[in-house]
This record gives structure tokens, C-alpha cells and sequence, in this order.
């Protein structure tokens, strides 16, 4: 029996079920709440919790970033810049539940054409915990930036700066 499968926008009502979710898929890259609360807050259209039959089991958080300026690691952005010029995937956090199912490729596409709708000709993210394949297979590319090389460092030492063209 196929799930019903649906990307809805995330609330504040779902910040605890988002947190929940992050400490099962990214153990080694802790966020506080208020991390979660401020990308909302910012950015609600970038914002999406993915439910399967009703039940939370996936979120995604992004907004528009500068080029080649990563957002730190559990840290508030304070606002998002009037000068962005990428669109920037903060987060894509799937439960086992609902991998391979198609909801990231179907939220990659929405995030995708929300981007070019906003007038933006990138999207970019940071690949860490063996995603490169992943992020790869949705026509993303690493893109050679040794400025951001320690910056990189603070996420973990296999981690790329990854750019796909609008």
C-alpha cells in the first residue's frame, strides 16, 4: 500500500517534532531550537516539515544566503541579507521511514523552482555525513573555494561546498 506522502510549510507548532527529528539523522551536528525557530521566523518559505501517513518524518530548511558565506554551524543569522545571492539548503533531514520514497527529490524540485522564482541563478549547501553522492545525484557539484577551506573544518574535515545552476 503506497503512503501518502506530503511536504507541507513548517510551523512553529512543529520546532520540537524538527528537533526530534534532527538528533536521530544528524547526531554529530547538534542544533539548539532556536536555530530551528529562527530559519522559520526568517524564511517560513523555505521551511517544510514532510509527513507519511500523517506522521512527521522529514523537514527542510533553507533561505537566501550570500555566495561562499556559510552560516556557522548552531548559530543564529540574525537576518537574512538584502545582498543574497544564493539560495541556500541549510538542512535536509530525512527519518529511515522515508528514504527512497521520493520526497526528497520532490522537495529538492519545489525548493529548486522556488529559488528561480525568487530570481536567484544558484543554490548552494554544504555536504557533510557521506551526502556528496546524494546532493550529487540532485545536480549539485562541489565547487572549488579554498577560501572556505577552515570554514569547512568547523563543520567536519569531509566536508564539501557544493553549488547547482538555476
Amino acid at each position: 500500500m503506497k503512503q501518502a506522502m506530503h511536504w507541507r510549510p513548517l510551523t512553529t507548532f512543529d520546532l520540537p517534532v524538527v528537533e526530534a527529528i534532527a538528533e536521530k539523522v544528524h547526531p554529530g551536528f547538534p542544533e539548539d531550537l532556536s536555530v530551528f525557530a529562527e530559519r522559520q521566523l526568517l524564511y517560513p518559505d523555505g521551511t517544510r516539515l514532510l509527513e507519511l501517513d500523517g506522521i512527521p518524518s522529514g523537514y527542510i530548511l533553507s533561505h537566501p544566503w550570500r555566495f561562499k558565506s556559510l552560516p556557522a554551524l548552531n548559530a543564529l543569522l540574525g537576518a537574512i541579507p538584502p545582498d543574497a545571492d544564493t539560495y541556500y539548503l541549510h538542512d535536509l533531514a530525512l527519518l529511515s521511514a522515508a528514504r527512497g520514497t521520493g520526497a526528497a527529490a520532490m522537495i529538492i524540485g519545489d525548493i529548486q523552482r522556488h529559488a528561480r522564482a525568487q530570481g536567484f541563478t544558484n543554490m548552494s549547501l554544504v555536504a557533510v555525513n557521506g551526502s556528496i553522492p546524494f546532493w550529487t545525484k540532485h545536480g549539485f557539484r562541489p565547487f572549488p573555494a579554498p577560501e572556505l577551506t577552515e570554514k569547512l573544518l568547523t563543520y567536519e574535515a569531509a566536508a564539501r561546498f557544493m553549488v547547482k545552476r538555476l
